[in-house]
């Protein structure tokens, strides 16, 4: 998947963002080593400035760990990925929700727009 970004948006955010992504969907699993700071600035095109400032955050945020002689590794507590993973779901649906009210969409129209999409999906 390239790394597309948004001009309206800090470049390290959509980073921060792109990575708790790969962690969450699993291709960074548990436990896992990242490839190290210019391998990642070189993939998503980026100063490894910027990426060394994404890592920073991230491990700031608990959701990965560095290890002096070793490199960064995704965190091994699936609890803390877990809440993360719930803490981002959880702001992205209030978004949407304050969206769509914001549109004049009442409860039982968006409950059928949502649940008419998931069948479509075959969710």
């Amino acid at each position: 998947m390239p790394w597309n970004f948004e001009n309206d948006r800090p470049i390290y955010i959509q980073l921060v963002e792109r990575i708790q992504l790969l962690i969450f969907s699993g291709t960074y699993p548990a436990g896992t080593k990242l490839p190290s700071v210019r391998d990642l600035a070189n993939e998503a095109a980026v100063n490894p400035n910027t990426m060394q400032r994404a890592l920073a955050k991230l491990e700031e945020d608990g959701l990965i760990i560095t290890q002096r002689t070793s490199g960064r590794f995704v965190t091994e507590d699936e609890k803390m990925i877990k809440k993360a993973r719930d803490k981002l779901v959880q702001e992205q649906i209030n978004e949407f929700l304050v969206k769509i009210q914001d549109l004049g969409f009442g409860k039982e129209e968006v409950l059928a727009i949502i649940t008419k999409m998931l069948e479509e999906m075959k969710i």
